[in-house]
């Protein structure tokens, strides 16, 4: 009897630390230094309400070399280059984000950073749409931005801009701008009518410009086949008609959506390079609501998004694979930012099925939008703290997160402390190779663990410890959620 008594009493403490560790977590706190991230990665003069003040203004001269105002965007990673591909795919997330989850931004007082962010994002695109046929996709060039490690603020590395257009195409890159566009003038419509109608007047022809001059944007701006290579643009022009089909609400965008037969099939991860899962929820959403029929095409993408959300809360026959702590497990390199986007479209799909009172039929049993949820918080909460580790993933959040960022500006003395001038070399010497804490938190940046759930804290581990724009854009949809 005092055995079991005893076994009782350790069951409901351990129940009652697992409730506390849940209950401990701030979203709102960690939604908030993911919009603060975002202006840790700006390029350009720097607004007088900047908030993240160690960084200063930079690549004030890009574009210079083409006669074209490029300055702005947002630096992709931890180095110093302007990338359209996966910035204009941040900022179609980020504008989701907003779509999806605009009340609880307003909530948590976060509506006009989260706008802000999709702003500074989609000022420059357009800039680098001067032309109806043209879109600059690239400013700096990988090899030497790589050779050296400078704060933006003094980088000597070469700005060349690199473009594509009617006889060197990209359409990956111009469907992707164009859904960007397209998503960030909904986000705008009710605050800026006349912002939003610019955007859209730009991701229509960014779409015409992908339609008709189709092609690979790495063979035009061969330099980002480096970094950011892209596997086809069939995705991204699907993903840009149903955003288009969203922003304007035109046939002529269901129409391509029907007609081009690529629904993209049953996918197993939704990134930068890969929007299928993106545009099938997207139609998804068009089915629940009754615009378009449940049957035919229109019931093939719906069923290929639910069977992904099925693999992410294990519930196919093909589940997306764990790691022992817990967290999904897609691929080695910056792995978070799958477990970011799968989180999303498990969260946004959660909303839509609870608006319809409905549940999701998976082959292994049916989901529930709380379930999703559920699979939802525990990789949230993982992210935050909840891991093997107990590190919070999240730079800034918590006590115990990584002081090591692969990241140029955070692990240099702010210029504002040292104007001195960082050399190409010098920064590796004295900074990159500086076995301590960064000078400047990145709050907000995400970084991620290997598949053993292990982390190595260090600059040099470039593979788990860089952040990127595109990963932590669907968690600040994600974070709006549960906070």
């Amino acid at each position: 009897m005092a055995i079991s008594s005893i076994f009782i009493f350790m069951s409901v403490l351990c129940f009652s630390s697992v409730i506390h560790n849940v209950a401990s977590v701030d979203y709102g706190t960690a939604l908030t230094k993911s919009l603060l991230f975002y202006e840790a990665q700006r390029s350009g003069k720097l607004p007088s309400n900047q908030r993240v003040q160690w960084r200063g203004n930079s690549g004030l001269k890009d574009g210079q070399d083409v006669r074209v105002d490029l300055v702005g965007g947002y630096y992709d990673a931890g180095d110093n280059l302007k990338l359209g591909f996966p910035m204009a795919f941040t900022i179609t997330m980020l504008s989701w984000s907003t779509i999806e989850f605009r009340d609880k931004l307003a909530k948590n007082n976060e509506l006009q950073n989260a706008l802000s962010a999709i702003k500074w994002g989609t000022d420059y695109l357009m800039k680098a749409h001067p032309e109806a046929d043209v879109l600059y996709g690239e400013v700096g060039e990988p090899d030497s931005d790589h050779e050296c490690w400078q704060r933006p603020e003094d980088m000597t590395t070469p700005r060349d801009a690199y473009k594509i257009d009617d006889q060197h195409p990209g359409s990956d890159l111009a469907a992707e701008t164009s859904a960007s566009l397209a998503a960030a003038s909904i986000a705008f419509n009710s605050v800026d009518p006349k912002y939003a109608s610019k955007m859209l007047t730009h991701a229509i022809q960014l779409f015409e410009f992908a339609r008709n001059n189709q092609g690979l944007y790495q063979n035009s701006i061969t330099p980002a086949g480096k970094v950011y290579a892209s596997s086809g643009y069939k995705d991204e022009l699907v993903w840009a008609a149903a955003w288009l089909h969203r922003a304007t609400k035109m046939k002529k965008y269901l129409d391509y959506l029907e007609g081009s037969g690529d629904t993209g099939g049953a996918r197993t991860i939704f990134s930068w390079d890969d929007k299928y899962v993106g545009a099938q929820i997207l139609v998804a959403k068009l089915v629940l609501d009754g615009k378009v029929g449940s049957s035919g095409i229109w019931s093939q993408y719906k069923e290929e998004a639910e069977q992904f959300i099925c693999s992410c809360v294990q519930k196919s026959s093909q589940n997306v694979e764990k790691t022992a702590g817990g967290l999904l497990w897609f691929l080695p390199w910056g792995n978070i930012q799958y477990v970011s986007t799968a989180s999303f479209a498990m969260s946004v799909y959660s909303q839509y099925l609870s608006a319809k009172h409905a549940s999701l039929t998976c082959s292994d049993g049916d989901v529930t939008p709380s379930d999703l949820i559920s699979h939802v918080r525990s990789q949230v909460e993982y992210i935050l703290g909840s891991n093997p580790k107990n590190m919070s993933y999240m730079v800034g959040y918590g006590s115990n997160y990584p002081k090591q960022v692969h990241h140029r500006a955070a692990s240099i003395i702010s210029i504002k402390k040292d104007p001195t001038p960082v050399t190409c070399k010098g920064g590796y010497d004295t900074w990159y190779n500086k076995n301590e804490a960064d000078p400047n938190i990145l709050e907000g940046a995400v970084v991620g663990p290997d598949k053993n759930d292990e982390y190595q804290d260090i600059r040099s581990n470039y593979q788990q410890a860089e952040p990127t724009t595109v990963s932590v854009a669907p968690l600040v949809g994600v974070l709006a959620y549960l906070a």
